[in-house]
């Protein structure tokens, strides 16, 4: 009887002693006696938006019902974790269930802003043509010949190659050019994908876009003298000829709008420009000749805080729609940074792809720092993920080597397969710095599992062999592209001191 009696007081009692903790019960019978967020603090300037990610501790099954507020306004707000800097100045977040609260300290900087001429042309290739100087650079591929005056392109089908690799989004290359009354002189990147047109007969440009874009040219004639540019400013392409006795100019322009996703995971149809990448190839589409006297070759910018790098992740304008564009990570570290920046990305590329363009383009610009993300097309080894960090060094420039996001593309393979385990390593043996993307693309910040949400779906089912099926969220969308920002900041914030 009396051990009956004692059952019934613990019985009794059993809720109050549930009840009694170091911290709240949430909804499920949880103790809650923490919550945990990341990141713990924000640095912030106007404009900006973070997201701050709560998680209770010991973690619970179902989702709390947590509250977000604001101590200023007028400095930052905040919504279900996304918080926006509003003016300058400090302010703390804080995130409760309850009792249970977390403060977020927040400070947030007045937006720089870009200084006009801040930034001149930087010359990466310069070269006069003639039979006494015949850069070793140009490839004639059978349809050229040394002049006196000029490389002479006398043959129609082919191009003559500048053997030059460049994949910087800010940059452009001027001809020199005296062609006949009937030629149709062609400018293209060594792929193909991008093609451009001056015909003098026809007295107009064209980018041989579908539709095309044209533009008139009535002055153009043949036996004059003219400045041809072709300048590449992210998924802008832009010819402009200038008549060098008149100074008559005429441009075209077209701007690539990208499809969101490949197959049947593309949003739009998008419109195709093509990111000019490779290497310059220019020739005659038809006629007689055009005299080639001058190549120049230039980046947009003479310097930069920052110059980033790496394969299609560090080239969205490939297939950001025009309208979600300044969402990429890339444009939103450029805006940060008050412009002084710049992106160059080739898509399908691996670090020997960068290790081909880079010093093509880097001893040349002035960069205090040099951030790569490379190795979701394979090619990474501790050898020359090394051999990298050092050239970045030798050119002045402190290197930064990047996780990669989490993707489906063998980002989290183990380091004898080039991921992002020996990305780690390498850069801490080599005492470097870098960006954990893959944290802040993945599920519940384990770095392993994509969020699908942040990547644009790539759907090849309909596609000939051997892509046929293929399926897969690799390409970081607006959402993906602020998530690897904010970490950006967060893990680096030394670059925008």
């Amino acid at each position: 009887m009396i051990k009956q009696l004692r059952l019934y007081a613990v019985l009794a009692l059993l809720p109050l002693l549930l009840s009694c903790g170091c911290g709240k019960q949430p909804e499920g019978g949880y103790t809650l006696q923490d919550i945990s967020v990341t990141p713990a603090r924000l640095d912030m300037v106007v404009g900006d938006k973070a997201t701050v990610k709560a998680y209770p501790k010991p973690s619970v099954a179902n989702a709390l019902s947590l509250a977000w507020k604001t101590s200023d306004a007028a400095v930052a707000t905040v919504s279900d974790g996304l918080v926006e800097a509003i003016g300058a100045g400090e302010a703390i977040i804080t995130v409760s269930y309850q009792t249970v609260s977390k403060e977020i300290p927040v400070t947030v900087e007045a937006k720089p802003e870009p200084v006009p001429g801040a930034f001149s042309r930087a010359v990466m290739y310069d070269e006069k043509i003639s039979a006494s100087n015949r850069p070793e650079a140009i490839q004639t591929a059978g349809v050229a010949t040394y002049a006196d005056d000029g490389l002479l392109v006398n043959k129609a089908g082919g191009v003559v190659k500048l053997d030059r690799f460049y994949a910087l989004a800010e940059r452009a290359v001027r001809y020199r050019i005296r062609p006949t009354g009937d030629a149709v002189c062609l400018f293209r990147s060594s792929e193909g994908d991008f093609q451009a047109t001056v015909d003098i007969p026809g007295k107009k440009i064209t980018i041989l876009t579908t539709p095309a874009v044209s533009a008139t040219a009535d002055f153009l004639a043949g036996d004059k003298e003219y400045e041809v540019e072709v300048k590449h400013v992210y998924q802008s392409q832009t010819v402009t000829v200038t008549d060098v006795a008149s100074g008559a100019v005429a441009e075209a322009s077209a701007t690539m709008d990208g499809e969101g996703g490949c197959g049947k995971g593309k949003i739009h149809d998008g419109f195709y420009v093509g990111p000019g990448w490779d290497h310059y190839c220019f020739g005659l589409q038809k006629g007689t000749s055009m005299l080639v006297s001058r190549i120049t070759v230039e980046s947009l910018k003479d310097h930069v805080r920052l110059l980033i790098c790496g394969d299609s992740i560090t080239q969205p304008e490939a297939y950001y729609p025009t309208a979600d564009f300044p969402g990429a990570y890339t444009q939103l570290l450029i805006n940060r940074l008050g412009g002084s920046a710049m992106s160059s990305g080739r898509g399908g590329g691996n670090i020997n792809t960068v290790m081909e363009f880079l010093p093509h383009e880097l001893p040349y610009i002035k960069a205090d720092y040099v951030m790569v993300t490379i190795g979701t097309n394979g090619g990474n080894t501790a050898q020359n993920l090394s051999e990298l960090i050092e050239y970045i060094k030798s050119q002045g420039s402190i290197p930064i080597l990047n996780n990669m996001p989490a993707n489906e593309s063998a980002s989290q393979c183990d380091a004898a397969f080039g991921g992002n385990p020996l990305i780690s390593r390498v850069r801490e043996q080599k005492n470097v710095k870098g960006a954990q993307l893959d944290i802040a693309t993945s599920l519940n910040g384990d770095g392993r599992n994509v969020d699908k949400s942040m990547m644009y779906w790539e759907d090849y089912t309909d596609y000939p062999a051997p892509m046929t099926g293929w399926q897969i969220y690799h390409h970081p969308n607006p959402k993906g592209g602020r998530a690897m920002f904010e970490r950006i900041v967060q893990d680096l914030p030394e670059i925008f001191e």
